[in-house]
């Protein structure tokens, strides 16, 4: 389980630059569960991924996982528990290192560090047959550099990297973002697939409709550091593209009323 209490980040604080990123965030996720978060540019759907992963601390509140309070441990040690996939295809891998040597990588990651080869035939036969399943014709070519790949299949086998050991919590940073559409459709089905099978507990941020409709089981929308609308169950089901582009109206509009309110007040005390 996923728990985040109260959390507050302000970067740039007192400065003409402050940024309230997170405010007053509240947030429980059940086990296996798969939420997906939209929202407008600067809403704070990546800083709320980047404050569960430790890219930074927060001002206040707290972050646990599985029971565990993580709202002070350092990016490194919450890897143990968190798998995490960029936006950029080429983050998350080794260029220069083979599809195997990567995967290894993963499949190491937190155990003991031993002297000997890695890569003995029990993991190479593993990782052969989690590779099929990707239906890329990747399992043939596990000694070619992970750089030559395209960036779907690049994608897709970091998507394996991350979930390979089950995280408790796998975080997607809108990661089929830099992908071409049918390359981005195939990461979404392995995504949907991985997810479901594997139940992993799930945030993924999204700038697309149709993902945000059609995948998870919980649905987001964050405004200006705050969680403002909250899909799930029977409701989750029934949203369709054209109710969360309302939504999304909705947001503007009363970002207009606000201006206007503003601007009003500013005549009249000014």
């Amino acid at each position: 389980m996923l728990e985040i209490r109260a959390v507050n980040k302000t970067f740039n604080p007192e400065t003409p630059n402050e940024l309230r990123a997170l405010q007053t965030v509240n947030l429980t996720v059940d086990d296996g569960s798969f939420v997906v978060i939209i929202g407008t540019n600067g809403s704070g759907k990546s800083t709320l991924l980047n404050a569960v992963a430790g890219s930074f601390f927060i001002d206040s509140g707290s972050i646990s996982i599985a029971g565990a309070d993580i709202s002070r441990w350092p990016e490194h040690r919450r890897a143990k528990l968190i798998g995490r996939v960029f936006q950029n295809p080429f983050s998350g891998t080794a260029a220069n290192m083979s599809i195997a040597e990567n995967l290894a990588l993963a499949a190491y990651r937190g155990k003991p560090r031993r002297l000997g080869w890695p890569l003995r035939q029990p993991l190479i036969s593993q990782m052969r047959d989690r590779v099929s399943q990707l239906n890329m014709g990747l399992e043939d070519r596990l000694k070619n550099p992970i750089g030559s790949l395209s960036g779907g299949q690049r994608q897709a086998l970091t998507l394996l990297m991350a979930t390979w050991l089950h995280p408790d919590v796998l975080l997607l940073d809108e990661h089929t973002a830099a992908l071409d559409p049918k390359s981005a459709d195939q990461v979404i089905a392995l995504t949907d697939t991985i997810v479901r099978r594997d139940k992993l507990t799930t945030l993924m941020v999204t700038h697309s409709m149709q993902q945000a409709a059609n995948l998870g089981d919980r649905l987001l929308m964050m405004h200006r550091g705050r969680i403002i609308h909250d899909f799930h169950g029977a409701e989750k089901k029934r949203i369709r593209i054209d109710d969360l582009l309302a939504r999304f109206e909705e947001v503007r509009r009363a970002e207009l009323l606000d201006e206007s309110v503003a601007e009003m007040l500013r005549r009249v005390y000014v």
